[in-house]
């Protein structure tokens, strides 16, 4: 079975899901060729459980011996749908609370030539979020603008949302050892992409809550994002602004941020030693202080703002396809 002339799988990775994962299975369309079920070394025997209780023509069953995380997991399928020459890769939990239904919709633009990555939304929909917990909804938020930041997809929300498609031409560039295994996989895929270059999109999605129980508990893990976060920023900064190109927010960045240090220790250094001598600071030295704060905030959000206009905006998997015809590029 093909959909337009491309070969779809479905990667669903497996970790006590023994209550959901056959009705998620059933409700995969004929659009999708291959379904690659991963039992990341579920106690419950995911893989055993859906080889005796299915019998879809298109699914493969695959094992982790060891837990290695929802992306772990998730990694070998993607590697197994590369070996079977798939076109693109569609990624949904085992849990029930994404609809299989909405894949013709994640698979759309990769097939236009209009993304090489799209990915589910849940904050779309403003009356569809009033279900979802409002400690998980404040988590989300606070995770998306770091994303925003870490990855420089500005114009994507929702990071930690699983529901994903991915073309395989994209998919055998990225550096599968590198990417983390586990929660942060999300997150650092689109990290990965953007250094690509790689064109990403949301895709309006309403999620389903019901008796699941979420195995990401944000309060725990929120302190080990910000530091992986830090990283990916300092590392995206240097990449696409000092070791593949330069601009004028190459000099704005690092300027403005020399700027609002010096005014803030500045400011901070005479404010304590005139309030020691208690005497009241001349208007010169508060301008000293003032004004490189004022500038080098000016310089930062000059920066964002190039940053924010600088998506990717040349899909990968179309550049791969035209080349191999013997077309190309200019």
């Amino acid at each position: 079975m093909t959909h337009k002339g491309h070969r779809i799988a479905v990667v669903i990775p497996c970790y006590r899901v023994c209550r959901s994962i056959l009705t998620v299975i059933e409700k995969i369309g004929p659009e999708v060729d291959r379904i690659y079920v991963v039992d990341d070394a579920c106690p419950d025997g995911s893989g055993d459980f859906v080889t005796q209780h299915c019998q879809d023509a298109r699914l493969v069953v695959m094992r982790n011996f060891e837990n290695r995380g929802v992306g772990g997991a998730v990694m070998v399928g993607y590697q197994a749908a590369m070996s079977e020459d798939m076109d693109v890769v569609i990624k949904i939990d085992g849990d029930g609370q994404m609809n299989p239904s909405l894949i013709p919709d994640f698979v759309a633009p990769i097939i236009a030539g209009d993304a090489d990555y799209s990915k589910g939304n849940r904050f779309f929909n403003l009356d569809k979020i009033q279900i979802m917990p409002k400690r998980r909804l404040f988590g989300n938020a606070v995770l998306s603008f770091m994303t925003k930041l870490s990855s420089g997809y500005w114009d994507l929300f929702d990071p930690t949302n699983g529901y994903t498609a991915i073309h395989c031409d994209v998919l055998k560039q990225l550096p599968f050892h590198k990417i983390s295994a586990r929660y942060f996989f999300e997150t650092d895929m689109l990290f990965r992409l953007n250094t690509l270059r790689a064109v990403a999109v949301d895709i309006p999605m309403n999620a389903h809550y019901a008796e699941e129980v979420s195995h990401l508990k944000i309060s725990k893990i929120m302190g080990e994002f910000i530091i992986k976060h830090m990283r990916n920023f300092c590392k995206r900064i240097f990449y696409n602004y000092y070791l593949r190109d330069m601009s004028l927010a190459s000099i704005e960045l690092p300027l403005g941020v020399f700027m609002l240090l010096f005014g803030f220790s500045f400011g901070c250094y005479h404010w304590f030693f005139s309030l020691q001598e208690g005497r009241i600071t001349p208007a010169g030295t508060v301008m000293l202080s003032v004004l490189p704060l004022i500038l080098g905030l000016q310089l930062v959000l000059a920066f964002l703002a190039y940053d924010i206009a600088a998506l990717p905006r040349r899909v990968i998997h179309r550049k791969n396809f035209k080349e191999k015809k013997g077309g190309g590029y200019a």
